[in-house]
């Protein structure tokens, strides 16, 4: 089920500052929006009813009831706030349960928004591509090399590299037979989108992964995963963002492997006898 106030936040720096208005007021009073008729809402934020209208229909909802009812279900459905804020005076102990508890919020998030039809589309791109490019600035560079570390158990031709000169390059010799996924938490990132511009350049396949499905990197993108992650302060970029994107890729090799069973298995097995030949032998 779509989360109502983690769409809100991955859709807000694209807002109009009329729209932003809105959102603030919804995500600081949640309780009392839920029995708000649209009027009352237009008379306590300053806005017309009819640019709240617009605003729900922004991210999906087809009119104000729609958008309470999912927006009661979410609070029902919430088992805490999505944003978490780390004190100082906080503990060590309440420290680590507030970071264990962001990585699980962002699973929970991740899985309960993702598009099914879009996941398996992306399972045919990887199957049917000639080569595949995973790309990441960054953290996100984490996040494609774990990619990579993982499709190389499969018979799939990839590529992948750390360094951003060698991935603009690498993003070139891609082709419209090939597929280019993109990572990027901010979907803001100046160089990866340049990669992506090359790619949508030479016509290949362009899917990105992440938390902003407004974002530049997302909309140029044939198909967007969106990772859901919980904002946490210290940190710009939340490691349970990377958690989630990571599980993302996780979920996309299990499902490619499922799909090529037989030549999955034979890579994983020649790959598991020859690893085996590294270990330290009692």
């Amino acid at each position: 089920m779509q989360n109502v106030t983690e769409t809100i936040r991955s859709y807000y720096e694209k807002l109009h500052p009329g729209e932003k208005r809105i959102a603030d007021y919804i995500l600081s009073h949640q309780d009392s929006v839920m029995d708000a008729t649209i009027q009352s809402l237009s008379d306590k934020i300053g806005i017309s009813t009819a640019s709240i209208s617009r605003f729900t229909r922004h991210l999906g909802y087809p009119n104000f009831r729609d958008f309470l009812i999912a927006l009661s279900a979410s609070k029902k459905n919430s088992s805490s706030d999505f944003f978490t804020e780390i004190k100082q005076s906080d503990q060590s102990e309440q420290i680590v349960k507030k970071l264990f508890s962001a990585g699980i919020a962002a699973l929970t998030a991740t899985a309960a928004n993702i598009n099914m039809k879009d996941l398996d589309r992306v399972v045919d791109w990887l199957v049917s591509s000639n080569k595949i490019g995973f790309f990441g600035i960054g953290g996100s560079s984490i996040v494609a090399f774990n990619a990579y570390h993982k499709f190389l158990r499969t018979n799939l031709n990839i590529v992948s590299h750390p360094d951003y000169d060698i991935q603009i390059m690498q993003a070139a010799h891609l082709t419209s037979e090939d597929l280019g996924i993109v990572i990027s938490h901010s979907g803001r990132n100046q160089d990866t989108l340049l990669v992506e511009n090359k790619l949508r350049e030479n016509g290949s396949k362009i899917v990105a992964i992440t938390a902003f499905p407004e974002s530049p990197i997302a909309k140029n993108a044939d198909i967007v995963l969106n990772s859901y992650s919980e904002e946490v302060n210290f940190r710009q970029e939340s490691m349970s963002s990377l958690v989630a994107q990571i599980t993302i890729i996780d979920t996309l090799f299990t499902l490619v492997g499922h799909r090529l069973n037989e030549q999955t298995d034979q890579v994983i097995n020649s790959m598991r006898r020859v690893i085996e030949q590294t270990r330290v032998r009692k």
